[in-house]
Protein backbone atom coordinates (compact mmCIF):
# COMPACT_ATOMS: atom_id res chain seq x y z
CA UNK A 1 0.00 0.00 0.00
CA UNK A 2 2.60 2.40 0.76
CA UNK A 3 4.35 2.30 -2.87
CA UNK A 4 1.82 4.28 -4.58
CA UNK A 5 1.29 6.95 -1.35
CA UNK A 6 4.85 7.76 -1.60
CA UNK A 7 4.22 8.28 -5.70
CA UNK A 8 1.15 9.88 -5.36
CA UNK A 9 2.60 12.04 -3.17
CA UNK A 10 6.28 12.56 -4.98
CA UNK A 11 3.89 13.38 -8.04
CA UNK A 12 1.03 15.18 -7.06
CA UNK A 13 2.65 17.31 -3.60
CA UNK A 14 0.23 19.09 -1.35
CA UNK A 15 -2.94 18.01 -3.76
CA UNK A 16 -1.70 14.64 -3.54
CA UNK A 17 -1.71 14.31 0.53
CA UNK A 18 -5.19 16.13 0.79
CA UNK A 19 -6.54 13.87 -1.73
CA UNK A 20 -5.10 11.18 -0.03
CA UNK A 21 -6.30 12.19 3.75
CA UNK A 22 -9.73 13.30 1.96
CA UNK A 23 -9.66 9.49 1.26
CA UNK A 24 -8.33 7.96 4.00
CA UNK A 25 -11.21 9.41 5.94
CA UNK A 26 -14.14 8.35 3.78
CA UNK A 27 -12.38 5.32 3.54
CA UNK A 28 -10.48 4.66 7.06
CA UNK A 29 -7.95 1.36 6.50
CA UNK A 30 -6.25 4.34 4.37
CA UNK A 31 -4.21 4.64 7.36
CA UNK A 32 -3.25 8.79 7.64
CA UNK A 33 -0.14 7.75 10.06
CA UNK A 34 1.33 6.96 6.14
CA UNK A 35 0.59 9.27 4.40
CA UNK A 36 1.01 11.87 6.39
CA UNK A 37 4.04 10.69 7.94
CA UNK A 38 5.12 10.13 4.18
CA UNK A 39 4.49 14.02 3.81
CA UNK A 40 6.73 14.93 6.17
CA UNK A 41 9.64 13.41 5.39
CA UNK A 42 8.93 14.75 1.57
CA UNK A 43 8.87 17.77 4.07
CA UNK A 44 12.19 16.77 5.35
CA UNK A 45 13.93 16.18 2.17
CA UNK A 46 13.56 19.67 1.03
CA UNK A 47 10.63 18.76 -1.65
CA UNK A 48 7.57 20.44 0.61
CA UNK A 49 7.00 22.60 3.22
CA UNK A 50 6.34 21.46 6.62
CA UNK A 51 3.42 24.03 7.05
CA UNK A 52 2.00 23.80 3.74
CA UNK A 53 1.82 19.82 4.88
CA UNK A 54 0.07 20.18 7.63
CA UNK A 55 -2.99 22.59 5.82
CA UNK A 56 -3.46 20.09 2.99
CA UNK A 57 -3.91 17.18 4.84
CA UNK A 58 -5.97 18.89 7.25
CA UNK A 59 -7.62 20.52 4.68
CA UNK A 60 -8.25 16.91 2.87
CA UNK A 61 -9.34 15.09 6.24
CA UNK A 62 -11.95 17.94 6.85
CA UNK A 63 -13.37 17.68 3.66
CA UNK A 64 -13.58 14.24 4.18
CA UNK A 65 -14.89 14.67 7.88
CA UNK A 66 -17.77 17.54 6.29
CA UNK A 67 -18.76 14.56 3.63
CA UNK A 68 -19.65 12.03 6.56
CA UNK A 69 -21.29 14.68 8.71
CA UNK A 70 -23.47 16.03 6.32
CA UNK A 71 -24.98 12.29 4.91
CA UNK A 72 -25.24 11.02 8.17
CA UNK A 73 -27.30 14.48 8.94
CA UNK A 74 -29.50 13.68 5.87
CA UNK A 75 -29.98 10.46 6.93
CA UNK A 76 -30.97 11.11 10.45
CA UNK A 77 -30.82 9.25 13.45
CA UNK A 78 -34.27 7.29 13.40
CA UNK A 79 -33.22 6.09 9.71
CA UNK A 80 -30.68 4.93 11.00
CA UNK A 81 -32.32 2.42 13.35
CA UNK A 82 -33.14 -0.31 11.44
CA UNK A 83 -29.53 -0.92 10.33
CA UNK A 84 -28.88 -0.74 13.65
CA UNK A 85 -30.84 -3.69 14.70
CA UNK A 86 -30.34 -5.80 11.97
CA UNK A 87 -26.32 -5.44 12.02
CA UNK A 88 -25.33 -3.92 15.60
CA UNK A 89 -23.87 -7.58 15.99
CA UNK A 90 -21.07 -6.11 12.83
CA UNK A 91 -20.81 -2.71 13.53
CA UNK A 92 -20.43 -3.50 17.80
CA UNK A 93 -23.34 -1.00 18.32
CA UNK A 94 -27.01 -1.29 19.73
CA UNK A 95 -29.83 0.99 20.30
CA UNK A 96 -29.39 1.77 24.08
CA UNK A 97 -25.37 2.88 23.18
CA UNK A 98 -26.89 5.22 20.56
CA UNK A 99 -29.15 6.93 23.01
CA UNK A 100 -26.46 7.02 25.68
CA UNK A 101 -24.88 8.70 22.82
CA UNK A 102 -27.55 10.70 22.09
CA UNK A 103 -27.23 12.44 25.54
CA UNK A 104 -23.20 12.39 25.74
CA UNK A 105 -23.08 14.49 22.38
CA UNK A 106 -25.78 17.16 24.04
CA UNK A 107 -23.68 17.46 27.54
CA UNK A 108 -19.95 17.41 25.96
CA UNK A 109 -20.12 17.16 21.88
CA UNK A 110 -17.41 19.29 21.38
CA UNK A 111 -14.68 17.25 23.48
CA UNK A 112 -15.95 14.12 21.81
CA UNK A 113 -15.12 15.54 18.37
CA UNK A 114 -12.30 17.15 19.02
CA UNK A 115 -10.25 14.72 20.45
CA UNK A 116 -12.00 12.04 18.98
CA UNK A 117 -10.22 13.31 16.14
CA UNK A 118 -6.51 12.57 17.68
CA UNK A 119 -7.93 8.88 17.92
CA UNK A 120 -6.65 6.43 15.35
CA UNK A 121 -9.26 4.74 13.69
CA UNK A 122 -12.71 6.70 15.90
CA UNK A 123 -11.12 10.11 14.03
CA UNK A 124 -12.41 8.94 10.58
CA UNK A 125 -15.55 7.67 12.33
CA UNK A 126 -16.44 10.61 14.80
CA UNK A 127 -18.33 12.43 11.94
CA UNK A 128 -21.11 9.80 11.69
CA UNK A 129 -22.80 10.44 15.53
CA UNK A 130 -22.08 13.65 15.45
CA UNK A 131 -24.33 14.41 11.78
CA UNK A 132 -26.91 11.60 13.13
CA UNK A 133 -27.20 13.18 16.46
CA UNK A 134 -27.65 16.79 14.90
CA UNK A 135 -24.28 18.62 16.48
CA UNK A 136 -24.43 22.17 15.33
CA UNK A 137 -22.01 22.71 11.96
CA UNK A 138 -20.05 25.12 13.42
CA UNK A 139 -19.34 23.72 16.53
CA UNK A 140 -18.40 20.55 14.81
CA UNK A 141 -16.10 22.36 11.87
CA UNK A 142 -14.61 24.35 14.67
CA UNK A 143 -14.02 21.19 17.02
CA UNK A 144 -13.19 18.98 14.36
CA UNK A 145 -10.48 21.21 12.45
CA UNK A 146 -8.97 21.72 15.80
CA UNK A 147 -8.60 17.97 16.62
CA UNK A 148 -7.50 17.16 13.43
CA UNK A 149 -5.42 19.70 12.67
CA UNK A 150 -3.61 18.45 16.08
CA UNK A 151 -3.32 14.77 15.20
CA UNK A 152 -2.32 15.94 11.66
CA UNK A 153 0.89 17.94 12.46
CA UNK A 154 1.83 15.53 15.06
CA UNK A 155 1.92 12.73 12.66
CA UNK A 156 3.50 15.17 9.77
CA UNK A 157 6.54 16.28 12.61
CA UNK A 158 6.89 13.07 13.70
CA UNK A 159 7.82 12.04 9.85
CA UNK A 160 9.49 15.52 9.35
CA UNK A 161 11.75 14.46 12.35
CA UNK A 162 12.14 11.00 11.26
CA UNK A 163 13.54 12.39 8.14
CA UNK A 164 15.71 14.78 9.38
CA UNK A 165 17.95 12.11 11.19
CA UNK A 166 17.21 9.24 8.96
CA UNK A 167 18.16 9.06 4.89
CA UNK A 168 15.93 5.84 4.00
CA UNK A 169 12.20 6.70 3.83
CA UNK A 170 10.98 3.49 2.71
CA UNK A 171 12.50 1.60 5.21
CA UNK A 172 10.13 2.65 8.30
CA UNK A 173 6.91 3.80 6.29
CA UNK A 174 6.42 -0.09 4.97
CA UNK A 175 6.58 -1.74 8.49
CA UNK A 176 4.54 1.66 9.71
CA UNK A 177 1.59 1.13 7.24
CA UNK A 178 1.34 -3.06 8.22
CA UNK A 179 1.28 -2.47 12.04
CA UNK A 180 -1.33 -0.01 11.60
CA UNK A 181 -3.38 -1.75 9.21
CA UNK A 182 -2.88 -4.94 12.38
CA UNK A 183 -3.96 -2.92 15.00
CA UNK A 184 -7.46 -1.50 13.18
CA UNK A 185 -8.12 -5.51 12.26
CA UNK A 186 -7.03 -6.28 15.81
CA UNK A 187 -9.15 -3.97 17.69
CA UNK A 188 -12.35 -4.84 15.34
CA UNK A 189 -11.91 -8.60 15.86
CA UNK A 190 -11.44 -7.56 19.78
CA UNK A 191 -14.80 -5.50 20.01
CA UNK A 192 -16.83 -8.04 17.63
CA UNK A 193 -15.99 -11.30 19.91
CA UNK A 194 -16.33 -9.51 23.15
CA UNK A 195 -19.66 -7.14 22.32
CA UNK A 196 -23.18 -7.97 23.72
CA UNK A 197 -25.55 -6.15 23.25
CA UNK A 198 -26.67 -4.07 26.51
CA UNK A 199 -30.48 -3.91 26.02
Amino acid sequence: MNDWIIRLIEQSGYLGVGFLMFLETVFPPIPSEVIMSVAGLAAAKGNMHIGAVITAGTTGAMLGNLFWYLLARAIGVERFKPIIVRWGRFLTLDWAEIERAEKLFGDSGWAIVMFGRMLPTLRSLISIPAGLLHMRLSSFLLWSTIGTAGWTALIALAGWKLGKEFGDVEAYVGPLSTAVIVVIIAAYVWRLVAWKPKG
